[in-house]
């Protein structure tokens, strides 16, 4: 399969890179409107680097596109146009009107669309995942240091959008009721956010993103009826403790005696559970399971349609940030 890269900047590089290691696939060029970004990831890896979009997609199969947000649709719509499969960094676009162009583009080419929700992939998310059921209440925090990258939109769009999307994965029901808050700091646009979402089945989400921390963080924590998970998304580790087996026994044990619960540790009602996380790139499993789904001819695993879903959500909180006094 002939895959390229639209967009040789940090991400795109790495995409590149990546595309050289997978089984099956060959890098067959890059382009950027920046010619010497285009030719140092070329020359890297020993591939074409094109004058123009068409001049690439005339030759792949499939395409990752890695510029900016805002160029996603019109980079989007030329690339389905000439027939190419396309993996598209999160967010999908940054606006709805985009996003849905994009997707009815693809389903009209008949053509797969995959969104670049990387955390999906993450080891130490895929390990938590089979885990996790009937969760009560969500926290996540997603910090970074100011940096020019992603500053081109809401810090709603760049960062919590990964964990509105890990919400959508792992919790089926619709979002009752939501409220948001939230400031620009460094910039002229929202730099640090917090969104409280209540879920039809009951379930609240306690979520925010900062790019104006003096802290790296990438942590979600799932509470649940018997488990706590910690995943921290950064350092590829789970961290679970469930209610011990024998938890009712040994309650009804404590309440039967003197000093009731309080005679009880914590360590007496709970018992940790290992939960095992591969070692392995993220990234590369999302471009192997783009490139393997479109090989096979099967559905993509974060589709347009998914990424549009989260898309719609990050609106709304944006807007009601916005919004607020």
């Amino acid at each position: 399969m002939n895959v390229g890269v639209v967009g040789c900047g940090h991400l795109g590089a790495i995409h590149a890179r990546i595309y050289t290691q997978i089984p099956g696939v060959r890098l067959c060029g890059v382009h950027d409107r920046d010619p010497a970004a285009a030719h140092s990831v070329a020359d890297r890896h020993g591939c074409p680097a094109f004058g123009s979009l068409a001049e690439l997609a005339e030759r792949a199969d499939a395409l990752s596109v890695c510029v900016s947000t805002p160029a996603h649709r019109d980079v989007a719509l030329a690339a389905l146009a000439r027939g190419c499969h396309l993996l598209v960094e999160k967010p999908i676009a940054d606006d709805i009107a985009a996003a849905e162009a994009m997707v009815d583009a693809a389903a009209r080419a008949g053509r797969q669309l995959m969104v670049g929700h990387v955390e999906r992939f993450n080891p130490a998310m895929i390990a938590a995942l089979p885990h996790l059921a009937d969760t009560r209440f969500v926290e996540s925090h997603r910090l970074a240091p100011f940096g020019h990258r992603g500053a081109d939109v809401a810090v709603v769009l760049d960062l919590m959008i990964h964990d509105i999307d890990l919400l959508s994965m792992v919790i089926a029901d619709e979002v009752a009721h939501l409220d948001a808050s939230g400031t620009p700091v460094l910039t002229q646009d929202v730099d640090i956010a917090n969104a409280r979402l209540r879920f039809a089945g009951g379930c609240v989400a306690n979520i925010t993103a900062s790019r104006i921390s003096r802290e790296r963080m990438r942590k979600i924590r799932f509470f649940q009826a018997d488990s706590y998970l910690s995943v921290d998304l950064m350092a590829g580790q789970v961290d679970m403790v469930r209610k011990a087996r024998d938890f009712a026994a040994r309650r009804a044990e404590a309440l039967a005696g003197p000093g009731g619960l309080a005679a009880l540790r914590m360590e007496d009602l709970v018992e940790p559970v290992h939960v095992p996380v591969a070692d392995a790139e993220p990234l590369r499993l999302e471009l192997e399971a783009f490139t393997g789904a479109v090989a096979d001819g099967r559905p993509v695993p974060v589709s347009g349609e998914a990424g549009l879903r989260s898309l719609r959500l990050a609106v709304e909180i944006l807007e009601m940030v916005r919004l607020a006094p």
